[in-house]
């Protein structure tokens, strides 16, 4: 039976442009979803980096503005893989156009932004998802399924890490192709809000709502050059960011994510603590999770380490026998198949834009409180 066709229009042709675009290519090949994805368009400002993309990737065709990307009546879904000072304005104009919108991770460059395109999309009724893809890593998804089990109890401990080194060198360059994270008037905020977004989101998806926050960030380098304007200007993000949090659920949680730990490319992990059970997980060996059961017997008690490959662990009947793993690009494929589901079914694929929007809400009470030195709430 031939799947109805849904019409993609790319906007970004970097890092997350690639992984986003794999996904749609692959996810009918492996999974049983109601539509076929056709890459239709990829648009970007530079017309030949537009060509180069869409050619590898097979695009259809390419723009050079996404407003004529969003007009166009070929288009069903607009995901926006750019900076993420060009999400706002992308997702309303593409809601108000009544396409769906998939958009990258933070939402908004702040929660204002978010809420109002939260408010868009939930006016114009749009299927709408950001693309926080550790949710759809197979062990991530075990750990919820574990938690809503009951298998932990009560949560009592949350913790999570997320470290890099890539911006340790004084004489990196801030703004343009590969450096906006730097320049805080398109990214909004370091490290709080690219690599801390994943870690939060995480978290209220395994453990419920944060209420309070009190955090400290540091920018150690205070000037770079900035590759744009051509001067040395002041840093405005953050290099590192620390908080501890309290969940709704009584639980105590600390976070941590750097741009400055050496040896660290992208180490993330998270622990939680429970009355029966913990559960660890590490980002650099995404396949397993770490389960310690209390109640086994004693003689025996002790962490085992599961790994995640067998046709009864989350996504893994749609992929290789048991004992073969798979990886990071897996993530992405997952989400678009249960984004597709979803829409097929008339339903929610979380995280939806207000999921999002909770997460963005906990990031800027992290960093008001590293302003004002005091607790700040999480719930807007």
């Amino acid at each position: 039976m031939a799947k109805k066709p849904l019409n993609v229009g790319m906007v970004g042709y970097g890092f997350m442009g690639r992984t986003h675009s794999n996904a749609f290519s692959q996810v009918n090949h492996f999974f049983d979803v109601p539509f076929r994805p056709v890459l239709k368009a990829t648009c970007a400002r530079d017309a030949a980096k537009a060509k180069a993309f869409a050619e590898q990737w097979g695009y259809e065709s390419i723009e050079t503005d996404w407003r004529k990307l969003v007009e166009r009546k070929d288009i069903d879904v607009i995901d926006i893989a750019s900076p993420n000072d060009t999400h706002h304005e992308i997702a309303i104009a593409a809601a108000k156009a009544g396409k769906m919108v998939m958009c990258e991770k933070p939402l908004g460059r702040s929660a204002k932004e978010s809420r109002q395109m939260v408010d868009a999309v939930e006016k114009a009724k749009v299927p709408n998802m950001v693309w926080y893809n550790y949710r759809r890593v197979p062990s991530v998804t075990l750990a919820k399924q574990l938690i809503d089990e009951g298998k932990l109890g009560r949560i009592f401990h949350y913790r999570a890490k997320f470290l890099q080194d890539w911006t340790i060198s004084k004489d990196l360059p801030q703004g343009g192709q590969g450096l906006w994270r730097l320049d805080v008037d398109v990214a909004g905020s370091g490290v709080t809000g690219d690599l801390l977004a994943h870690c939060i989101d995480t978290a209220l998806w395994l453990n419920g709502g944060i209420t309070k926050v009190s955090g400290m960030t540091e920018t150690f380098i205070k000037e770079r050059h900035h590759n744009i304007t051509g001067k040395t200007e002041t840093v405005g993000i953050d290099d590192a960011s620390l908080f501890l949090a309290r969940f709704a659920n009584g639980s105590l949680a600390s976070f941590e994510a750097t741009r400055y730990a050496r040896g660290h490319k992208a180490l993330y992990t998270f622990e939680i603590n429970g009355e029966n059970a913990s559960i660890f997980w590490d980002l650099h060996d995404l396949h397993r999770l770490q389960y310690f059961d209390h109640r086994d017997e004693g003689r025996t008690r002790g962490w085992r380490s599961l790994h995640i490959t067998d046709g009864d662990h989350p996504y893994m009947d749609k992929w290789w026998v048991p004992g073969l793993q798979i990886g990071y690009e897996h993530t992405f494929i997952h989400q678009v198949a249960d984004f597709l589901g979803a829409v097929g079914g008339g339903k929610a694929a979380a995280p939806t834009f207000r999921d999002a929007l909770a997460t963005d809400l906990v990031t800027d009470a992290v960093l008001r409180s590293a302003k004002t030195g005091l607790w700040e709430s999480a719930n807007g």
